[in-house]
């Protein structure tokens, strides 16, 4: 199919992000994205909140530890998956839809593959994982019962979001949206009947997650493969192009190795968070949950500003870039001082959505006092993050990263978590922060990510 049928289409025309006033365009390509973010994390909250209202605080601390480690063994094919989203937003921007499609058929191929292997390493490794990370003894047991049935979906999960990825690399983000809506009602739905209907326990919550994932995996490969030309991958437009793939391991690899770096970091620090027990354990992922979702938010402007600026610099189109930055500066200002005034006047009753226990509760606002102060921060760092991913720079990103995490955070927090106790370790996540917003920043400043578009525009 030539490049002029491509253009004819409606999704061609709705997920240009380089027509149109700048704060427009955003707006409507972050509001279904900001959804979408949100309805993914309660994806995870759901199970907390259910797991901790009918099976106890042991069975919370369970699925709380499960998630970091989740996270790692996934990280490195999100990050490829990452490098591969700016290959595809850039070609879009260039018009060049063929390699959109030769694009995103290699990168679902690859998340396919991947996703299997990664299904069958967990499932073999769970129990030695969790012993590893100095998950308390009681814990133990209903953890390795959730993540082993987790993690067994792994390849349902990773193709999905391959799916939802690429949509919002071209600038759709509605359909993404409510391919998540579906999967998050149907995780409620499935939660209840599982863990208070069928009396399944910790392991019907895992069930829940999975089964919901396949239904919407489904849904979303029958939309693109029925009504998206440019994403078809139907047996004889797949095919896997080691060319494009490569150029998205160029952009994709630094981020894989800054998000194995961050969920290792997470894990290094999980560590040093079960040493104060169970309770400050469970307030840590109960409150932890609940600043993911706030900071989720802040990272849609990074998520919308990657996606506008690599549909940007793929047309040569630089100084829209700049503008849509300030833009979203101005939206992560205003939003971070609205979530940090939540968690001050209604923290304890955001963590009573997890547990009735004080101990917990109090523990779990403690958190979010001290790293909801870096709110504003935090989201500075995103949106600049998200420029220079959309840019195709990762490399600065995943340096900073490293070094923030494990020279400054893991050490600060051991160290103040021994001068200060627990709330040492919340401190020591906020300053870390704060020091690679202003890396970042002096970065951003010497302009050089201008340099990293995969599309030739001869001299500017």
């Amino acid at each position: 199919m030539e490049n002029q049928n491509w253009t004819s289409t409606e999704e061609v025309r709705t997920g240009d992000l380089t027509r149109g006033p700048v704060w427009r365009v955003i707006v409507r390509f972050a509001v279904p994205l900001l959804i979408g973010n949100i309805l993914q994390q309660l994806y995870n909250i759901t199970d907390s909140i259910i797991v901790g209202q009918f099976l106890g605080k042991e069975a919370l601390a369970a699925v709380s530890a499960s998630f970091f480690i989740y996270y790692f063994i996934i990280s490195l094919v999100i990050g490829i998956g990452s490098g591969v989203s700016v290959v595809v937003s850039q070609y879009f921007g260039a018009r060049q839809y063929k390699m959109v499609q030769r694009a995103f058929s290699s990168f679902f191929i690859f998340m396919l593959v991947s996703g299997i292997i990664l299904s069958i390493v967990g499932i073999i490794f769970a129990e030695p994982i969790f012993r590893l990370t100095n998950t308390p003894a009681e814990v133990i047991p209903e953890a390795v019962k959730y993540f082993k049935i987790y993690i067994g979906g792994t390849f349902l999960f990773v193709t999905f979001n391959s799916i939802v990825s690429i949509l919002r690399g071209i600038g759709e983000s509605n359909r993404p949206m409510i391919f998540i809506l579906v999967s998050t009602l149907l995780n409620v739905v499935l939660d209840v009947l599982f863990i208070v209907g069928f009396g399944w326990g910790i392991e019907g919550a895992a069930r829940a997650t999975v089964a919901a994932q396949g239904i919407a995996m489904c849904i979303a490969l029958f939309y693109i493969n029925d009504r998206h030309p440019l994403l078809s991958i139907k047996k004889e437009d797949l095919v896997f192009d080691m060319k494009l793939f490569k150029q998205g391991l160029r952009i994709g690899l630094p981020t894989s190795v800054q998000q194995c770096a961050i969920s290792l970091g997470l894990i290094a620090l999980l560590g040093i968070v079960n040493s104060f027990g169970t309770d400050t354990l469970t307030a840590y992922g109960a409150a932890g949950k609940i600043d993911t979702i706030i900071t989720q938010a802040i990272l849609t402007l990074s998520g919308a500003l990657a996606a506008f600026t690599g549909q940007n610099i793929g047309a040569g189109k630089f100084d829209r870039v700049k503008t849509g930055l300030r833009f979203s500066m101005s939206v992560n200002a205003v939003f971070s001082l609205l979530a940090f005034a939540a968690v001050f006047f209604f923290g304890e009753e955001l963590m009573r959505a997890f547990t009735h226990d004080p101990k917990v509760i109090a523990i779990g606002k403690e958190y979010l006092l001290i790293v909801g102060g870096f709110f504003i921060i935090h989201g500075t760092l995103n949106v600049y993050n998200g420029a220079l991913r959309g840019a195709g720079d990762t490399l600065f990103t995943m340096v900073t990263s490293l070094i923030t995490l494990w020279i400054i955070r893991i050490p600060l927090a051991y160290w103040l978590s021994g001068e200060l106790g627990r709330t040492g370790i919340w401190w020591a996540i906020g300053l870390s922060i704060a020091l690679g917003m202003v890396a970042t920043y002096i970065y951003y400043k010497g302009g050089h990510w201008k340099k990293r578009c995969l599309i030739d525009h001869g001299k500017k």
